[in-house]
């Protein structure tokens, strides 16, 4: 019996996940700002706590970490799902904006992360999942700034999983595409309130496609929060999990234009380096 750990448990994903975790028999942490807002019902109440937290907050992860251990012993899976998007240009969305969405979607996941580790470190096991997006690993108009959080999200990943590996701590980077959730709604979507006419054609068709494409995802967030428990039992995961055909598409497409240009500038490449001064002694 696994104990979950999971960030924005009383919607979209989060709560998915935390459904399917439960539905394996599982014990589950359900985090949210408001832990009144977390609607799980059916499982054994003694497998279940639902607890207030602010990724923003570190005295409220630290709590909710304390009360889970306290509960239940251990943490075995981490998911760090809580965050939200911002769609705007480059140049239009603010200071302010980008800041609001770091703290969330890098910041708070890594504050989260650092409060959880330890735990994993001492039980000498445990699987730490990054919910990203296909936004993290490929970045599209409209998307900078939340490709930002993204990628940065993705680096930090990459880097922890080689650090905690011979601690026998696993990680995953889930990078899904279109899912049926509110992701695209005014609670989790931030505008950018400043538009430049000039990029009509670009973040402007990107807004469109945007508001089309809500509530009409080919993703259903039950077959992710499947997958996510598969991943979670099988005893080699992967680093990362793209889910979805549409988001597997897109990211081929980026290998292979890195791949292109890797090729079509390798002398330029080649050219820079330089055989080491040696010295005599």
């Amino acid at each position: 019996m696994r104990t979950w750990f999971i960030t924005g448990a009383s919607r979209g994903l989060g709560r998915a996940i935390a459904r399917a975790a439960l539905a394996k028999g599982d014990r589950v942490v359900a985090t949210a700002r408001d832990a009144a807002s977390i609607d799980l019902t059916g499982p054994e109440p003694d497998r279940l706590l639902a607890l207030p937290l602010d990724v923003t907050d570190h005295a409220s992860i630290d709590r909710a970490v304390l009360a889970a251990t306290e509960a239940f012993g251990r943490i075995d899976v981490l998911v760090n799902n809580a965050g939200f998007g911002l769609l705007g240009a480059i140049e239009e969305v603010t200071d302010a904006e980008v800041r609001r969405v770091f703290e969330t979607n890098v910041f708070g996941l890594l504050a989260v992360t650092r409060a959880v580790l330890p735990v994993l470190r001492r039980q000498r096991a445990g699987h730490v999942v990054m919910i990203s997006s296909v936004g993290g690993f490929s970045g599209a108009s409209g998307w900078g700034a939340y490709n930002a959080t993204k990628f940065a999200v993705e680096g930090a990943s990459e880097a922890l999983a080689a650090e905690a590996a011979p601690l026998g701590v696993k990680v995953t980077i889930v990078e899904p595409g279109g899912f049926r959730t509110d992701f695209l709604d005014g609670g989790s979507l931030l505008t950018g309130e400043r538009v430049v006419e000039d990029y009509a054609a670009t973040v402007g068709r990107t807004r469109l496609d945007a508001a089309a494409a809500h509530g009409n995802q080919s993703g259903h967030p039950d077959r992710l929060a499947d997958a996510v428990v598969t991943v979670v039992e099988d005893p080699n995961p992967p680093l990362r999990l793209v889910l979805g055909s549409a988001a597997l598409a897109r990211s081929q497409r980026k290998l292979d234009q890195a791949q292109a240009d890797f090729d079509a500038w390798r002398a330029v490449t080649d050219a820079v380096d330089e055989e080491p001064v040696r010295t005599t002694s």
